[in-house]
């Protein structure tokens, strides 16, 4: 089995994986790292599975040598950590690709195996992305906007009579009440946005056809009723790590 760890800012995505898919995942705070407990946590988690390697992508510098040294006092293995330059699968075509986040790189990866090329990734996160692999099977760039709880929080932080609401489905285009009134910004109005996106970059691309996959905490929801998603991928950032660990070296 393959260990995979996905390093974010909140939470550390752990997942275990085969020659054919990702078999299970779960999640641990990232600052579980820094208290101490992070190794017998991660070996009550594993338990009995044979561990033949490990690869990550981090988010968090400080937080990747903890990983790697968890992973041999377990297991006696060295990790190998998705970069610019240890990336398999595709290319990139991008100024500064050091800049580029490891996590949106493994996104890449397992969309363009799955889907070809060109395809886009939409990752509902704290902040939305989309991720662009073109044509020629290159990682290209793509678009930062804020995630919908940035947005929503962001009314409550700032005003006085906006309440912090919970992020649900909304039928009415009219809210009868002020929370719904917000869900209507938020959920219809980000559809919005995130479909104009999407059609702007089918433009750039001069691609008939698009395939566009989300990943990422609210993409079952916005995903719903946007046709133009093609998938919804919640382990693709796990899958992508996953592919990178098989294929073979440039």
């Amino acid at each position: 089995m393959i260990l995979l760890f996905d390093i974010g800012n909140t939470h550390t995505h752990i997942g275990l994986a085969d020659d054919r898919r990702v078999r299970r995942q779960t999640d641990i705070p990232t600052l579980t790292w820094f208290g101490g407990g992070a190794t017998a946590l991660i070996k009550k988690i594993i338990g009995a599975a044979k561990i033949d390697g490990a690869v990550l992508c981090s988010v968090v510098p400080r937080a990747t040598p903890l990983v790697r040294k968890s992973v041999r006092a377990l297991w006696n293995l060295d990790t190998l950590e998705l970069t610019p330059q240890t990336i398999r699968g595709v290319g990139i075509d991008y100024p500064k690709p050091n800049s580029i986040g490891p996590d949106r790189l493994a996104n890449a990866v397992a969309a363009k195996f799955h889907f070809g090329a060109p395809v886009v990734v939409v990752d509902f996160g704290t902040a939305v992305t989309f991720d662009v692999v073109d044509a020629h099977g290159n990682y290209v760039g793509g678009i930062i906007a804020p995630g919908l709880a940035a947005m929503t929080d962001y009314l409550h932080e700032k005003t006085a009579l906006l309440p912090k609401i919970k992020i649900r489905e909304i039928k009415s285009a009219v809210g009868k009440s002020t929370e719904e009134a917000m869900l209507v910004g938020a959920v219809h109005g980000y559809r919005g946005l995130v479909r104009e996106l999407i059609g702007e970059l089918k433009r750039e691309l001069r691609a008939k056809k698009l395939p566009v996959v989300a990943t990422g905490g609210y993409a079952k929801l916005i995903a719903a009723k946007l046709p133009e998603i093609s998938a919804v991928e919640p382990d693709l950032t796990l899958e992508g790590l996953r592919l990178v660990w098989q294929a073979p070296e440039k």
